[in-house]
């Protein structure tokens, strides 16, 4: 498995105990990134035991380790049913994702992330799609761009940043993280870094159209999953937070179920929540590994 500074897994344990990992289970990690809790997962399977892991950055693969019983995916894991089937795998045992984006990916200056570096403005996992932050920030209306910084990031000028972005985009260029941040220095409230950190969620989140995604992967997961198989997922901010509550809880997306009776779904959640509330990092796994701040994971036990 590769080094632990390529990504420090998140929950590592309460992840573990939490799918309750049966030895000759088949077993999908959506976001495979470093390998991190694959390689715990790959300790307590036996030789009957299969791990498919998923991961649409191509860097990820110099981590899968030389073990027959591990597949690879090379894409996102929005299409993993499609490629379960492919891999002659009918149901799993147990699913994990951890969301968002992985230590790498945020300390590798030339993927655009991080707001501590300098490069492209570009924010793409998978390297191989067209659309990047710059062309977000090039070709997107006034109200698109507010749309994002508000809903994405929330941003609390978003409405300002995005007739800004319009305004300067022709005369000034945005084409890499420093000329980005300095073409909107004006515009900044509060604490610089904290300000660019939520811009860069929501063009992340855009660019990758990660909500979409995910809604993706949730509405699949009681289909791949076998009764009484179990899905761990970690979430880093409150717009991812919120969908997985939701459709573990309720089997859909929306925060209130509507009060009209003539409008009330006849569908059963298709899970038992395992965790009422979401679990969180203690305070030893923060100090050791301050990312994992944000970190809730929430599971769940297919009917």
């Amino acid at each position: 498995m590769s080094e632990p500074v390529y990504h420090v897994p998140v929950l590592l344990q309460e992840v573990l105990d939490g799918l309750n990992i049966r030895p000759d289970g088949v077993y999908v990690d959506c976001t495979f990134g470093g390998g991190g809790h694959s390689a715990e997962i790959l300790k307590r399977l036996d030789k009957s035991g299969r791990l498919i892991v998923f991961d649409q950055d191509a860097d990820a693969i110099a981590n899968v380790p030389e073990d027959e019983r591990v597949t690879f995916v090379a894409h996102n894991f929005r299409h993993i049913q499609r490629f379960l089937r492919l891999h002659k795998v009918v149901a799993v045992d147990g699913l994990l994702a951890d969301l968002g984006v992985s230590s790498h990916q945020f300390d590798a200056a030339d993927r655009g992330f991080s707001t501590r570096f300098e490069g492209d403005l570009d924010m793409r996992m998978d390297k191989r799609q067209e659309s990047t932050a710059y062309s977000v920030v090039s070709t997107f209306t006034e109200q698109q761009l507010h749309k994002l910084f508000e809903q994405y990031g929330e941003v609390t000028n978003s409405k300002t940043l995005a007739r800004t972005i319009v305004q300067l985009r022709t005369s000034v260029s945005m084409k890499t993280i420093s000329n980005f941040k300095q073409a909107l220095h004006s515009v900044v409230k509060g604490n610089p870094n904290r300000y660019f950190a939520q811009v860069f969620q929501a063009l992340r989140i855009e660019v990758n159209d990660e909500l979409g995604a995910l809604k993706e992967l949730l509405t699949q997961t009681p289909l791949v999953l076998k009764p009484g198989g179990r899905a761990a997922f970690i979430t880093f901010h409150s717009l991812e937070d919120r969908l997985v509550k939701n459709f573990l809880k309720k089997g859909n997306f929306e925060d209130e179920q509507t009060d009209n009776p003539f409008q009330q779904t006849t569908t059963s959640p298709p899970f038992t929540v395992i965790t009422k509330k979401p679990i969180v990092p203690t305070e030893k796994e923060i100090n050791a590994n301050p990312r994992s701040r944000s970190a809730k994971l929430r599971i769940a036990e297919k009917l």
